[in-house]
């Protein structure tokens, strides 16, 4: 139900074709490349900005079950949001087993900090922030929500990000500590799926979060993205739904396409 490789022998092809567009795209020169967010060896960002100012600015972070995979895997993300208006930060960020989920959840709230802070000086608008995440990515996002801001700054807005969008999301990290092929690497514990759970913890307060899911997915898929309307509720989760004739690699794509759902439901989060 966890290992979407094997159930998606076809996945290879969606990694090579994410980055062959991901080469081209940073090759068009309109990005500035390994930012440092932090002082970890993995905590840089890459900006690619609109030609305009005061965009809206969408964050991605990337999946890989919290392990694997590169912001350069995904710049192919940024090119059609740029060519709406909007600013595109793509953040890395340390893998497992080298960091825990913990620790990666307070890599990606070091991230938004430094995007609230200097995102203006790439046309971006720091009042207008909307995270997006795929799979483990997801998870995060969705975790960006319920982030405490002023404690970990007392600077930071209290609702720096105001919505999310969550593709293939996880919101219950205890199936997965219990899953073969993760729980060596990943090392979680009951105490990490307590507090980097979203689902366990309290629907964040005026927020917006869209979950979506692909058709195609497993049936562990799509229960974790009902799951995250049952326990936050239909107010915070506004949208909640299932794409269909998606699986867990091609909903990525989707999200570019223009006239898919999922990329419009981006675009009105941003324009929100």
């Amino acid at each position: 139900m966890y290992n979407n490789r094997a159930r998606f022998p076809d996945h290879a092809q969606h990694f090579a074709r994410w980055a062959a567009e991901s080469a081209a795209v940073r090759a068009a020169g309109n990005a500035d490349l390994d930012i440092a967010y932090g002082a970890g060896a993995r905590e840089t960002l890459d900006v690619f900005a609109p030609h305009q100012r005061n965009a809206p600015v969408l964050v991605f972070i990337h999946g890989g079950y919290w392990r694997a995979l590169d912001k350069s895997d995904h710049s192919f993300v940024a090119q059609a949001f740029t060519r709406a208006g909007a600013c595109v930060v793509i953040p890395n960020y340390g893998l497992c087993p080298a960091v825990s989920v913990a620790q990666i959840g307070v890599q990606l709230v070091r991230a938004l900090a430094w995007t609230w802070r200097h995102i203006a000086r790439y046309g971006g608008d720091p009042r207008r922030i909307v995270v997006a995440g795929h799979s483990a990515g997801g998870h995060l996002a969705s975790l960006l929500l319920a982030c405490d801001w002023p404690a970990f700054d007392a600077a930071l807005p209290r609702r720096l990000v105001p919505r999310a969008l969550s593709i293939s999301g996880l919101y219950d990290l205890e199936p997965i500590m219990r899953t073969p092929h993760l729980q060596g690497t990943l090392g979680l514990t009951p105490d990490v799926v307590q507090r980097a759970s979203p689902a366990r913890l309290p629907a964040p307060r005026d927020t917006i979060l869209y979950a979506l899911v692909g058709g195609l997915e497993s049936a562990e898929f799509l229960r974790q993205n009902a799951l995250i309307r049952q326990a936050w509720g239909r107010r915070t989760v506004a949208v909640c739904e299932v794409l269909p004739e998606q699986d867990h690699f091609t909903v990525v794509g989707a999200l570019t396409e223009p006239a898919h759902r999922l990329h419009r439901l981006a675009r009105g989060l941003l324009l929100a």
